[in-house]
């Protein structure tokens, strides 16, 4: 129908402007009101000049974690602590003056369900930041999407040193590998007096091949000799004759840097083939599942950690005390990092002007001397945290707390 057949002109140019008006209106209250609902915590001024109330509601973190699969207990921990961090802070007032609410979702150990989790967390939950993951290969799948989205990323625990360089916006509250193989190494040839070390790692995982690198390649500068070097595949135990290269090298003293799920495995196998040396591991054999796997077998060996439960330190027994009473369990190393990273997120969100990307991940970057569970630490230029790292024994199927090793 021709609109001019049945309105004189005068009356159309009259209509059309006033519903020209009408929705310039409408686009500047929809402007407004998306700036009141943004993810900044500050004032806002619309088009107009009139200012706009600053966001209400609760503040979303993601974490991304593995809840289910081989390395659950790390992903249960952590999301735990964090849980338990939240949970304090909100008591407080939470951050800002606003509640804080933490969005889960399983990644199931895998590297594609690590990407994807991520996204749905910034895209379908609008998380300001993330929280995440323990294994070093999942962070380094999600990182690239936290990067891209400008979203500040914090991971408890990923200790490659290939984790921050994805990008600025990816930080961590823990050491890094190149650390903790010289931890390791350092207790071997200066405490354990071993010189001659044998090497058994995952080729399977960046976290394991990485530390056996390291580990090395500290333990030949201090004037050890790697007797011989044995790898396997997560997951697929068939390691017999790795065994018996590591038995006909006899070493002192054997590193296996994988996680707990096949190291409690590996230990008992090796025992039962008459291999004697000592094990030692880094943080992946932090699990209470261990000493199940392993039984007898996991007696006498060490591993390197980010803290001891019975460590005297005021923050270490708080902690310990409040997990116990909150799960009725002791919080394990991974428990204490996903503590710290979200103590540190919490105490950056509240110095930044606002929660946006750009001024979050600024002042994450500007934590300075931040005493946590695991330490007193510093993030550096490179987004990763300077701290110290501790040697713990197993005796009678429990961790002990052997040594405390400063760089």
């Amino acid at each position: 129908m021709d609109l001019r057949g049945w309105l004189d002109t005068t009356v159309c140019k009259a209509s059309l402007a006033l519903i020209a008006v009408a929705a310039i209106a409408g686009c500047n209250n929809m402007g407004a009101e998306k700036k009141a609902n943004g993810s900044g915590a500050g004032s806002a001024t619309g088009s107009a000049g009139a200012t706009v109330k600053p966001e209400t509601g609760p503040i979303v973190i993601g974490h991304f974690a593995s809840m289910t699969g081989a390395q659950a207990t790390f992903g249960i921990s952590t999301d735990r602590a964090i849980r338990l961090a939240v949970k304090e802070r909100n008591a407080k007032g939470g951050v800002k003056g606003r509640q804080v609410e933490v969005v889960t979702i399983d990644d199931a150990g895998k590297q594609t369900e690590a990407a994807t989790a991520v996204t749905r967390l910034i895209n379908d939950s609008n998380a300001v930041a993330i929280l995440g993951e323990v294994a070093s290969s999942l962070s380094l799948a999600g990182g690239p999407i936290a990067q891209k989205a400008g979203v500040p990323m914090v991971s408890p625990s990923s200790t490659n040193p290939d984790v921050t360089d994805v990008g600025d916006y990816i930080f961590r509250v823990c050491f890094l590998d190149d650390f903790q193989g010289w931890v390791v190494a350092k207790f071997a040839f200066d405490n354990l007096k071993a010189k001659k070390v044998a090497i058994l790692y995952d080729q399977s995982q960046a976290y394991s091949s990485g530390l056996a690198d390291f580990f090395e390649k500290a333990f030949k500068q201090m004037g050890g000799t790697i007797a011989t070097r044995q790898a396997y595949t997560g997951g697929n135990l068939e390691i017999s004759s790795q065994l018996q290269q590591i038995k006909n090298a006899n070493p002192d003293a054997i590193f296996l840097p994988g996680y707990y799920s096949d190291a409690g495995t590996i230990i008992r196998k090796a025992r039962e083939a008459g291999i004697k040396a000592v094990f030692l591991g880094g943080d992946g054999w932090d699990s209470e599942e261990l000493p199940k796997i392993a039984g007898d077998a996991i007696n006498g060996n060490y591993f390197a950690n980010h803290y001891a439960p019975e460590e005297p330190r005021p923050e270490v027994k708080d902690f310990v005390e409040k997990y116990r009473k909150e799960y009725s369990s002791t919080a394990d190393g991974l428990a204490a990092l996903g503590y710290d990273a979200a103590l540190v997120l919490f105490d950056a969100m509240e110095r930044a002007p606002s929660l946006k990307g750009a001024d979050l991940r600024d002042a994450l970057a500007a934590t300075k001397n931040f005493t946590g569970v695991t330490g007193t630490f510093s993030i550096d230029k490179n987004r990763n945290a300077q701290k110290s790292a501790v040697i713990v024994e197993y005796k009678d199927g429990k961790q002990i707390m052997a040594a405390r090793i400063e760089k």
